[in-house]
Order: C-alpha cells, then sequence, then structure tokens
C-alpha cells in the first residue's frame, strides 16, 4: 500500500470510539442488513451506526456494490472457517453444502443479495480451490471439474437462497404458507386435481419443511455415477 493509501485508512477511532477497518465496517453492513434488509445499506445509515462520516467509507470501499462483494465473501469466509476436506470427495462436497445453507440460514435477509454474486476475493478463490480439487481428486477431467463445480455450488446456493428468503419472512406469514398445505390444498376436489388427491395424505408432511438434504444427495449421487 502507498503511502498516501496508508494514510487515508490509518486506525484513527471514530465519534463512537470505534477503529475503522474493512472488517468492521463489513460485520456493521451484516448487522444493518440483518436487522433492516437490504434497503437499509445506505453510506449514510452505516456512518450513522458507526459513529463516522459517511464519507469515511470510501476509504475503505469504491461504493455500496464494492461493499456487497465484501459482505457476500464474508459469508464464504463464515462458511469454510473450520472446513478441513477428508479424503471422501462426496462426503467433504456434502458439509461444504451444509455449511453454505447454514451460513445462509443465519444471515437471511443477506443471503438474498449475496447468492449471485462473484466477490472476487479471497474467500471465494478458497471456496472455489477447494471444491475444484476435490472433483479433481475424484477422477474428472479439468473441464468437467470446472463445470460439475459450477452445477454443484449454483445449486447450492440457489436452494440455499431459498430457503433463507422464506426464514426472512414474518412468523406468521410463514405458517400460513405451512399450514395451506393441510388447510387449501387438503380441500382441493379430487375431480379436479387428480394427483394432488392421490398424494394428499402425505402433502403436509412432504411439502413443508427443507428438501435442502434431499436436493444435495440427489445432486452428489448423480456426480458419483458420472465418475
Amino acid at each position: 500500500m502507498d503511502r498516501v493509501a496508508g494514510e487515508r485508512r490509518r486506525r484513527r477511532p471514530t465519534k463512537s470510539g470505534t477503529v475503522l477497518s474493512e472488517a468492521v465496517i463489513v460485520e456493521c453492513a451484516v448487522r444493518l442488513i440483518g436487522h433492516h434488509g437490504a434497503q437499509a445499506l445506505t453510506v449514510r445509515r452505516l456512518g450513522a451506526a458507526l459513529g463516522c462520516d459517511p464519507t469515511a467509507i470510501y476509504r475503505y470501499f469504491r461504493g455500496t456494490d464494492d461493499l456487497l462483494l465484501a459482505i457476500a465473501d464474508f459469508l464464504i469466509g463464515e462458511t469454510l472457517a473450520g472446513y478441513r476436506p477428508g479424503p471422501d470427495w462426496v462426503a467433504s462436497l456434502r458439509e461444504l453444502g451444509l455449511r453454505v445453507r447454514d451460513g445462509y440460514l443465519r444471515h437471511p435477509r443477506v443471503a438474498a443479495i449475496a447468492a449471485a454474486r462473484v466477490t472476487r476475493r479471497h474467500h471465494e478463490f478458497r471456496a472455489v480451490e477447494l471444491g475444484v480439487a476435490l472433483l479433481l481428486s475424484a477422477g474428472f477431467s479439468p473441464a468437467d471439474a470446472v463445470r460439475y463445480y459450477r452445477a454443484f455450488i449454483d445449486t447450492v446456493l440457489a436452494h440455499a437462497a431459498l430457503e433463507a428468503s422464506f426464514v426472512a419472512l414474518a412468523p406468521e406469514v410463514r405458517a400460513a404458507d405451512d399450514r395451506s398445505w393441510q388447510d387449501i390444498y387438503h380441500s382441493l376436489p379430487g375431480a379436479d386435481y387428480p394427483a394432488i388427491g392421490t398424494v394428499r395424505a402425505h402433502l403436509a408432511a412432504g411439502m413443508s419443511g427443507s428438501p435442502f438434504e434431499d436436493v444435495l444427495d440427489l445432486l452428489l449421487e448423480s456426480l458419483a455415477r458420472r465418475v
């Protein structure tokens, strides 16, 4: 870092006594989104929460989109904390997928804005390295390792983000959605909806809760058959 950049980022406490850094700003932004949603992520609100002039944020990030990428990378970093792939590539990918889901459920409102982004940062680099290395160790060619890593991680992110978006709903909305499988679907006329009528007794149990692990296992079983 050159001397001018170092001066811009020197560690000086804010009015609230907080010493600014990229990590401090990201953690504050994650809390803001968690409490108030993505619309809360403005430089003005972030500055107020940190007790600093909003322009101080620009010493660390080029703008809110740059900050969003850092937030997405923060989630990946949480996912990878303590993760060590084992000799079984299927079990290791399964654990990675479950960790992604758990991270998104811890920060459901953040997940909605992070899932589709390419962060171009350290934690993402490490995640891609680990995932591709596992598929190479399974015997896939380099081209297939990339192809199937993309299929794996996009499926995991999509389903984890979908589950997180449901968790982010108000409790009464979630409860009403869950009840509909028993109250509404159970009462549909079988003549009009014969397939639903056939599975009526299984709808409430089968359509409530999370299908994430079933989807993950189906994907991994399919990959294992392609080696």
